[in-house]
């Protein structure tokens, strides 16, 4: 008699906040039905949710990425939009100061050059002979204190900006799609023996891609054009001995990567995205081969 008594007794009790059993409660989190006390409610679009869920996901069954704000390229809002460039802009100073400190026989042995002879190193050197890694290491070396200085002033200035418009992935695949494209380009038409160094192929790419962005903006472009038209005009000035072709390579890859980053569907974007990334590598890699077969 006693027992079922007390069998009735427990079956009127009222629930306990699981996070709280001192506390009874009659409200239940509407995701994992545990009882919760007001302590522990959080509001949400319908009832209330127990902390625990609230933390493991948007309350709307999302994943919490889902609701997080968004760069209009796709890309994820970060607390420092522009630490990706300033990464860049550290390795590229190292790399100088090695430069510096190891002197011509490190430059040659990571500058990009197609085949030649190098005295420095005793032999025959080059992407044709199967040193690959010169398309990007090429990318991190320079010239000079002058050359140096200007290609990070202008990744800063240009840089900054685009990687809080794009998003961090978007923005590294952009720079090193670009600068291998412009590597490649260099390496099939430039001469076997004429080796070349820089940011600048990458960069460039930053400039086209940052021109489709304003276009897309409906921002005035003159600006941006003037300060392109100037560095074109610095290319192909003899005097100076820039190698032009990584500059116009990595700009046509930074229009068309640009391009694809700023105006994916969004039900598509990563894979147009990162896809068309993908096609010119693709066509970075055909000319890289071409050359090498001519060369071989």
């Amino acid at each position: 008699m006693d027992q079922a008594a007390g069998s009735a007794q427990d079956a009127r009790r009222v629930p306990v906040c699981y996070r709280h059993p001192d506390r009874e409660t009659g409200v239940r989190c509407t995701r994992c039905e545990r009882p919760i006390c007001p302590e522990c409610m959080v509001s949400a679009s319908v009832g209330f949710q127990c902390p625990e869920c609230v933390r493991a996901g948007s309350g709307t069954g999302h994943a919490p990425a889902a609701s997080r704000p968004r760069t209009m390229a796709g890309g994820t809002v970060t607390a420092d939009p522009r630490l990706i460039t300033k990464i860049l802009i550290g390795i590229n100073l190292a790399m100088f100061l090695v430069q510096q400190s190891l002197g011509d026989h490190f430059t040659q042995r990571f500058e990009l050059i197609g085949q030649a002879y190098v005295p420095g190193l005793d032999e025959v050197q080059g992407i044709a002979d199967g040193q690959y890694y010169r398309l990007l290491t090429a990318m991190f070396l320079h010239g000079g204190i002058a050359h140096i200085l200007f290609n990070m002033l202008s990744l800063w200035w240009i840089g900054g900006p685009l990687e809080a418009a794009l998003g961090r992935a978007r923005y590294i695949a952009l720079y090193f799609v670009s600068g291998l494209a412009g590597s490649a380009l260099s390496y099939l038409i430039a001469a076997p023996n004429q080796p070349s160094l820089g940011a600048s192929g990458a960069i460039f790419g930053l400039f086209g891609a940052t021109a489709v962005l304003m276009r897309r903006l409906n921002y005035d472009l003159r600006p941006l054009v003037a300060l392109l038209v100037i560095n074109l005009v610095i290319t192909f000035t003899p005097a100076m001995g820039i190698a032009w072709e990584a500059h116009i390579g990595g700009l046509a890859a930074g229009v068309v990567t640009g391009y694809a980053m700023v105006h994916a569907p969004r039900r598509r974007r990563a894979l147009v995205q990162y896809g068309t990334c993908a096609l010119v590598l693709l066509v970075a890699v055909v000319l890289v081969l071409v050359r090498t077969g001519q060369l071989t």
